[in-house]
């Protein structure tokens, strides 16, 4: 059973910093993309940032140079650290895989649809 566990969301000022944590366990092979998506209320779950099976890892316009992703593959661990946070920036975020795919693009900009496992969301709250 292929679980993602997201950590590390919390409330900041704008300005600031935090570093959420994706730990996934249960995998028979490596997804061929994951990432950090993010939804408010009322609207579409939108993509963050991505990395596919190759390490490559693409953002969305809105947090580059901001926010940035990295994977600890010996814990099965994807972070994302985020800094200069914005009001904005406000949301539940999610951790996704997927694994059925077996090539194509990884882009935060595909629809999260695409996505098969999801973890349980850690929210994330910027003041200004």
């Amino acid at each position: 059973q292929v679980q993602l566990a997201e950590s590390g969301g919390g409330s900041v000022q704008a300005g600031g910093s935090l570093r959420l944590s994706c730990a996934a366990s249960g995998y028979t092979s490596r997804p061929y993309c994951m990432g950090w998506f993010r939804q408010v209320p009322g609207n579409e779950r939108e993509g963050v940032a991505v990395m596919d099976i190759d390490g490559s890892t693409k953002y969305a316009d809105s947090v580059k140079g901001r926010f940035t992703l990295s994977k600890d593959n010996a814990k099965n661990i994807l972070y994302l650290e985020m800094n200069s946070l914005k009001p904005e920036d406000t949301a539940m975020y999610y951790c996704g895989a997927d694994s059925t795919r077996s090539g194509g693009f990884c882009y935060p900009s595909l629809p999260s649809k695409l996505y098969n496992y999801w973890g349980q969301g850690t929210q994330v709250t910027v003041s200004s």
